[in-house]
């Protein structure tokens, strides 16, 4: 959707000077900034003198493009002289002018981020596209309307003040350049002063970066295999002491029941510590999984209040759990934001000796992630050792602390954990005041995002790569199942980092763009690939939710699509537009190898992927297993004859609708050529000599819609 905001007819030379004001001040009506100001009008003014220059006049027309945000700032300048004779070798910035010409065109095209011309003996039509900030807000009719009342209102400056207006955009522009050129000149200085020493750690920075890599692996193997072997003894500790308290060997003394209710104590205790570093040294391993799971706040906070009652053993605090109305269900791992939330509040619990402990929730401003808030009246923690906490082993020393001593791996691993889903801890206090603990988890868990590389995928020389820019597992499952088979392979990008990773180390034949990806969208990405002279001539195929291919064909989208998108349609637009003809499966069926090869060599100028089966049996096994695109089957085998071959694939679902091809020597009666016409087999004669027979199975190929004629 095209919304016009003013037309401007270039007849005079003080046109092109209105024609720049012009520029400018919608620019600044739109919002755009004062640098983004300056070169939209410079490309105006540009290609506006070129039109009255070399054309003797034209039209400028201001409009916006898209219906959804960032939506597009559209100039376009037409004129109908005698067109650009050398438009391509100016495109390619090869062209030399004595008058100029070319100099503007192409300057043009480095201000603006998109930028197409059509030249021809009856005119030229040049466009020049801006996208808006992602902030900027929508323009509607109504707001046009506004827009053009205050372009009513402000006619054009005469040409003395655009003159002043240059030269104050030309002083501000050297000013800057030479602030920038005095900065590089002082950076330049410093980095030849500091590169020598840089150079002469980098050998002592390796080395003890592998060191401490290495002693990071032997800490982590050393604490999850010492938590593995303690666990043994200690349950045994564990039962044995449960034995004894429940008297099952003989009563106790009252001095021996206090004296096994203190192994108890002890053994809980160590368990405890067993249980943490076992959990650190597999968070710290990475060997730890998310698994995520719907679930809600309110029953989260049930099971929490259930399991922290017994640990309420002073009447003199409170637990408080806070009404979590209005939050939207959590897509994460339950047990890892419950074992966070446990840590917090068994620590609050043992630190606040009076007052209460309260647990709330709320969604972030941005309402993608939920604040855990875990608040006591306790002893509080300074300033100096909020950090101290979250180290392993760190704690704080306090009387209440001496009484009530604990693994010091709680905060450390509930951080790493928090960590782990998306999310962060944070911790508020003062001492004698309180503290307040702050688990930010993300709504919905998503995996850390992997760098897209070459090396990530296995080229397959008989498949052209199309990168698919999708975030979606489901969607990119479509596209894999979609292209499989179709001479297209599938490099995936689940987001515009990792697109522009792709492309900087891969040219794909084609692109496919979702529009929305992960809360971010690919507008600016398509503009950039349009943009970029290495990639521009890469067909971008957007498939989208977003209904808005007036803006993504303005900003170079070779074809739109919304989604659910059809295989058909994909399949033809990226034929059409890469112009490479699909391999297809081609599967040979006969028991002689000299046939075999004669088949292979009548389908060399194809572009077929032969496979061969060496009989009737090996072929049905092939044609369920492979999925062919067609078969070239004889029909004289010795354990199958190549009729009951072509009765048991049409009888099959999966092989029913592939294309037969029967090439034989067999001398066929009426009613043998009627059976395999009905069976809806091509017939091919192996007498026939080599370039009919090959023209006769590229017939039956093409009529399949296989191959191309």
């Amino acid at each position: 959707m095209s919304l016009a905001i003013l037309s401007l007819a270039i007849r005079h030379e003080h046109d092109v000077v209105a024609a720049r004001q012009r520029a400018r001040q919608i620019a600044r009506l739109l919002d755009f900034d004062v640098q983004d100001q300056t070169r939209i009008a410079t490309a105006v003014s540009e290609i506006a003198r070129n039109a009255f220059t070399y054309a003797g006049g034209g039209k400028v027309d201001f409009l916006v493009e898209g219906r959804t945000s960032p939506q597009l700032f559209v100039i376009r300048i037409a004129d109908r002289g005698p067109g650009i004779a050398d438009l391509e070798s100016i495109l390619d910035g090869q062209y030399r002018s004595t008058t100029g010409m070319g100099l503007g065109i192409a300057g043009a095209r480095r201000l603006m981020d998109q930028f197409s011309i059509e030249s021809s003996a009856q005119g030229t039509a040049v466009s020049l596209k801006k996208l808006f900030s992602r902030h900027a807000v929508i323009v509607t009719a109504a707001r046009l309307a506004r827009l053009a009342s205050e372009l009513a209102r402000r006619q054009p400056e005469n040409p003395l003040e655009e003159i002043q207006q240059q030269n104050q955009e030309l002083i501000s522009t050297l000013e800057e350049l030479r602030a920038r050129q005095d900065d590089l000149v002082r950076l330049n200085a410093e980095l030849e002063d500091t590169n020598r020493g840089v150079v002469a750690l980098y050998a002592e920075l390796d080395e003890k970066a592998d060191h401490l890599r290495r002693a990071d692996e032997l800490k982590s193997r050393f604490l999850s295999n010492m938590s593995h072997e303690f666990r043994t003894p200690l349950n045994a500790i564990r039962a044995l002491t449960e034995v004894l308290m429940r008297r099952v060997d003989g009563p106790l003394t009252p001095e021996q029941e206090v004296e096994v209710g203190y192994i108890q104590k002890a053994t809980d205790q160590l368990s405890e510590l067993v249980e943490d570093l076992l959990d650190l040294a597999k968070v710290e391993a990475g060997k730890i999984s998310v698994r995520p799971t719907e679930f809600d706040v309110p029953t989260l906070f049930s099971s929490l209040r259930g399991m922290l009652r017994p640990l309420l053993v002073n009447e003199s605090v409170v637990l408080v759990f806070d009404n979590p109305a209005g939050l939207p269900p959590l897509t994460t791992d339950e047990g890892k934001v419950s074992q966070i939330l446990r840590n917090l509040l068994s620590n609050a619990l043992k630190f606040t000796e009076r007052g209460e402990v309260r647990v709330s929730a709320r969604l972030t401003s941005t309402g993608d992630a939920v604040v855990f808030s875990v608040a006591d009246t306790g002893i509080g923690i300074a300033p100096d050792d909020q950090e101290r906490i979250f180290q392993e082993f760190g704690q704080v020393d306090n009387p209440i602390q001496r009484s009530v001593r604990g693994t010091g791996l709680g905060l450390p691993l509930s951080r790493k954990l928090a960590t782990l889903l998306g999310g962060m801890l944070t911790v508020e206090s003062e001492p004698g005041a309180g503290s307040t603990f702050f688990a930010t988890i993300p709504i919905t868990y998503v995996e850390p995002e992997p760098a897209v590389s070459a090396a990530d995928w296995e080229s397959d020389p008989l498949r052209v790569p199309v990168l698919v820019v999708e975030d979606s597992p489901e969607e990119m499952l479509v596209y894999e199942k979609f292209l499989k088979g179709s001479g297209f392979q599938v490099v995936r990008a689940l987001t515009t980092r990792q697109a522009r990773h792709a492309l900087a180390q891969m040219r794909p034949a084609a692109i496919v763009l979702d529009i929305l990806l992960r809360g971010e969208d690919a507008w600016t990405l398509l503009a950039e690939i349009k943009r970029d002279p290495a990639t521009s001539d890469i067909p971008v195929l957007v498939v989208s939710t977003v209904d808005d291919q007036a803006k993504g064909l303005a900003l170079g989208a070779d074809a739109y699509a919304l989604k659910p998108v059809e295989r058909r349609w994909l399949l033809d637009r990226l034929q059409v537009l890469t112009g490479r003809q699909p391999v297809r499966r081609v599967l040979v069926i006969d028991d002689d190898e000299i046939s075999r090869y004669i088949v292979r060599g009548l389908l060399d100028d194809m572009p077929c992927l032969i496979t061969e089966a060496r009989g009737g049996e090996d072929g049905l096994r092939r044609a369920r297993d492979d999925r062919p695109d067609a078969i070239v089957l004889d029909l004289v085998m010795p354990d199958l004859s190549g009729f009951e071959v072509l009765e048991r694939l049409r009888a099959e679902t999966a092989t029913r609708d592939v294309p037969v091809v029967v090439v034989t020597s067999k001398v066929l009666d009426d009613a043998e050529r009627r059976r395999l016409e009905g069976l809806g087999a091509a017939i091919v004669s192996k007498a026939a000599d080599r370039d009919a027979a090959a023209a006769q199975l590229r017939s039956v190929l093409v009529g399949a819609g296989l191959v191309t004629p």
